[in-house]
């Protein structure tokens, strides 16, 4: 394999499949039996999830000046300890021993994070959810994947999405929109990739680690990245 140890993103809306929100059974089955397939060829993974299939923050509620920002995430970092309960649930089903360790302390249901503790779990063939962001506002599970990839001395971040990496262009709105394979994190800055949030790149370029973008959808693919074959695209310096 290329990629000894890896963070896996996930987005809250890649777990609700064609729900309008929620989760959906199929797609958790279907990610989880993706992650078995790494980890029992020897792999690490730890895992960031979103919560926007529960909570879709902020932005969406803004105008209506019903909920101010910082509460708004707080509820986003609570949705995404409800996605780790039940990812983790779907994950131990297939075999998979997995800790889930989160940024506000709730300890009768993970625990609290500790990268020296994760990094153990990890060598002992466990797989790690990290949940509730970074445990502050005004930060985005974007940017706490890659914090956490960085304390855990991952070789990777992978971001899962329903697209296959960064195009010029959004390849649903333009057919003429062209792939790049390999981008760099100053590219992305300049051509403001929306993929992940800027802070979230910045904080990859400063710590050299390589992101990359693939469909998590198709599958086999996260075998496929993890054992060094070019999907998706890969964000480097």
């Amino acid at each position: 394999m290329k990629y000894k140890r890896s963070l896996l993103k996930l987005s809250g809306e890649a777990l609700m499949g064609d729900n309008e929100f929620g989760l959906h059974s199929t797609r958790l089955q279907q990610y989880a039996e993706e992650v078995k397939k790494v980890v029992d060829m020897g792999a690490q993974v730890a895992i960031v999830i979103g919560g926007g299939n529960i909570f879709r923050g902020f932005p969406r509620i803004k105008e209506k000046k019903t909920i101010n920002r910082i509460e708004g995430d707080y509820m986003g970092m609570l949705a995404t300890i409800i996605n780790g309960i039940a990812f983790q649930s779907y994950l131990e089903n297939v075999g998979i021993c997995t800790y889930i360790q989160t940024a506000i302390r709730m300890d009768e249901i993970a625990e609290p994070f500790g990268k020296d503790r994760a990094i153990r779990h990890l060598e002992k063939g466990r797989v790690v959810i990290f949940v509730a962001g970074l445990g502050n506002p005004y930060f985005t599970t974007d940017t706490a994947a890659v914090l956490r990839a960085i304390e855990i001395k991952a070789d990777v971040l992978l971001k899962g999405t329903r697209v296959d990496g960064i195009y010029t262009k959004d390849p649903e709105q333009d057919k003429y929109a062209k792939k790049l394979k390999n981008i760099s994190f100053d590219m992305a800055y300049k051509m403001g990739i929306k993929v992940m949030d800027q802070t979230a790149f910045i904080l990859g370029n400063e710590n050299d680690l390589p992101i990359i973008i693939f469909d998590i959808n198709r599958k086999g693919n996260f075998k496929k990245v993890i054992s060094g074959e070019k999907i998706g695209t890969i964000v480097s310096k």
